[in-house]
């Protein structure tokens, strides 16, 4: 049952006692039915209702039958009664809401939204969340375009050398992409496994963090390791805090600037969905 957000007039104490009698014509509803009617009292005033009246209108029932279901959720710690402002959500709700979050493993909750990626683009597509300074790989569908990555579940990149490092860095100061930039800096100035390739300097990194952060994804144009790049968008969930990346990954042959630029809007779309599984 869908309960659309109304505006609620200010409440009054008498506002939680039923005007009828309590004895109500209404036939005795079935169990489901009860049920039914107490999950629209909770929907109605998640949706701003704060009095009787106005839940009663909303979920179709008299404010005596209204009364003795809000009353039951009281009890229950479904609801709560604030004087002068009426009813609100209760502990209880919070409380599940928290043990709902933590009972999905993440990446569990996410492989649908990942197989759909793999299936639009037949790239190789991550998950990860951040693990101190670095990015931490919790999924990976291997990509049908191109040799398969040397990522792996369980592996660690440097945060700001990965387009979903950047992703997961995106509400981050300016000062912290600083200061993960310098540590993930190798000594010489050259990843030894890669000796010859050019390492983005942090001015580079500095005016894309700006288009970055101001579009809602990452890239990372080969800047981990060479002929890899990747698009990426942050996961975020119902406090609105990022708390995951995932991302689309290629060789360079598979993945040019344009393609890259054409699977943005997608990536935000299915990060988009994920978040809101999460409650964001």
């Amino acid at each position: 049952m869908r309960i659309l957000s109304v505006r609620a007039r200010p409440f009054m104490h008498n506002d939680l006692l039923p005007t009828e009698p309590l004895t109500s014509k209404e036939p005795t509803p079935t169990g489901t039915q009860t049920l039914l009617r107490g999950l629209g009292v909770v929907q109605a005033v998640a949706g701003g209702a704060r009095d009787l009246k106005e839940i009663a209108r909303l979920i179709g029932t008299t404010r005596s039958t209204t009364h003795r279901l809000a009353s039951c959720l009281v009890d229950e710690r479904y609801l709560r009664v604030v004087p002068q402002v009426g009813y609100l959500l209760g502990p209880k709700l919070i409380e599940l809401g928290f043990q709902a979050r933590e009972e999905v493993p993440l990446a569990m909750l996410a492989r649908p939204y990942l197989d759909q990626l793999s299936e639009l683009t037949g790239d190789t597509v991550h998950l990860a969340v951040r693990e101190g300074d670095d990015v931490l790989y919790l999924h990976k569908n291997p990509g049908r375009n191109g040799p398969e990555m040397r990522s792996r579940v369980g592996h660690r990149m440097p945060l700001v050398r990965t387009g979903i490092g950047k992703a997961l860095l995106l509400d981050s100061a300016q000062s912290e992409w600083q200061r993960l930039y310098e540590v993930s800096m190798p000594a010489s100035g050259r990843n030894p496994l890669w000796p010859a390739h050019e390492q983005q300097t942090w001015a580079q990194l500095q005016a894309r963090r700006e288009e970055y952060v101001q579009g809602g994804y990452a890239f990372d144009l080969e800047d981990n390791e060479p002929s890899i790049r990747c698009v990426a968008a942050p996961v975020r969930d119902a406090s609105k805090q990022i708390v995951a990346g995932i991302s689309v990954a290629s060789t360079v042959p598979y993945m040019p600037l344009e393609k890259m630029a054409e699977l943005v809007p997608l990536i935000k779309k299915i990060a988009a969905e994920l978040s809101a599984d999460l409650g964001g």
